[in-house]
C-alpha cells in the first residue's frame, strides 16, 4: 500500500480542481502537505476543510523569490521530499492574433516557474539524497490545440525539461516524471453546454471525462517508493484520447 507517512509534500496550484484532488489524496495517505496558490480565500477554505494542511500564499511568477519560498516551505514542514508542480494558466488566442504578453506570460508561469521550483526543490532534496518531483503537463503538449500555441509549447517544454532533469539527478535518488491529463471534469467543464461536451466525449474512447482523482492517483503512485525505478516518463491520463 502507498503511504507518505513522514514525507513532506509541496503542491502548487492547490486551489483548482486537480489541486484539490491532489491535496485530498496525499493527506489521505498520511503525508505532511503544504498547499500554495495566489487566492487567499480558497487557501483558507482548504485549510478549514483540512485542518492538518499547511498553506502558504505565493505567486510562482515571482522568480526572484522562488528560492526563498522553497526555504520557507522546507522550514514550515521541516523538510521537502515531494514536489508536485500543478500550477498553470491559459491565455488562448489564434497565433496571428496572439499578443506578446499572452505568449510570454503563459511560458513564464507554466514553464519557467516550473523550472525554478524544480531547481530549488532539488537543492533541498540533494541533501537527503531523496526526492520525487511530478510535473503536471497536458494532452495538448503532445497533440497541439487550436488557439493554444503558447499553452501547448509550455506543456511540451515541461516534458522535455523533466527528461533532462531526470537524467541529471537519477544517481541521486531523485526522480522527475510528468502526468499529462486529458479532459478532466471541473467547474470549468461543468459550464460547457451539453452539445459541446458530447462532441468532446465522443473523441475519448472511454466516452467520459476524467476526474481529479484519476490524476491524483497517478501522481501519488509516481511520488511513492513504488515508482522508485521510474524517471523521465510521462503517464497519460486521458481515457485513451491520446496514446503515446
Amino acid at each position: 500500500m502507498i503511504n507518505f507517512k513522514g514525507k513532506k509534500i509541496l503542491i502548487t496550484g492547490a486551489t483548482g480542481g486537480i489541486g484539490y484532488a491532489l491535496v485530498k489524496k496525499f493527506l489521505s495517505l498520511d503525508g505532511t502537505v503544504l498547499a500554495t496558490g495566489t487566492n487567499t480565500e480558497k487557501l483558507d477554505s482548504l485549510k478549514k476543510e483540512f485542518p492538518n494542511l499547511n498553506v502558504l500564499k505565493f505567486d510562482i511568477s515571482d522568480h526572484s523569490k522562488v528560492e526563498e519560498f522553497i526555504e520557507n516551505v522546507a522550514s514550515q514542514m521541516v523538510g521537502l521530499d515531494v514536489l508536485v508542480n500543478n500550477a498553470g494558466i491559459t491565455m488562448d488566442n489564434l497565433s496571428l492574433r496572439m499578443k506578446d504578453e499572452e505568449w510570454k506570460k503563459v511560458i513564464d508561469i507554466n514553464l519557467s516557474s516550473t523550472f525554478y521550483l524544480c531547481k530549488y526543490a532539488i537543492k533541498k532534496m540533494l541533501k537527503n539524497k531523496y526526492g520525487r518531483i511530478v510535473n503536471i503537463t497536458s494532452i495538448v503538449g503532445h497533440t497541439g490545440n487550436l488557439g493554444q500555441t503558447n499553452y501547448s509549447a509550455s506543456k511540451a517544454g515541461i516534458v522535455a525539461m523533466s527528461k533532462s532533469l531526470a537524467i541529471e539527478y537519477a544517481k541521486k535518488n531523485i526522480t522527475i516524471n510528468c502526468v499529462s491529463p486529458g479532459f478532466i471534469q471541473s467547474k470549468m467543464t461543468d459550464k460547457i453546454v451539453e452539445s459541446i461536451k458530447a462532441v468532446l466525449t465522443s473523441r475519448i474512447p472511454m466516452s467520459k471525462l476524467g476526474t481529479g482523482e484519476d490524476v491524483s492517483n497517478t501522481v501519488a503512485f509516481l511520488s511513492s517508493d513504488a515508482a522508485s525505478y521510474i524517471t523521465g516518463e510521462t503517464i497519460h491520463v486521458n481515457g485513451g484520447m491520446y496514446m503515446a
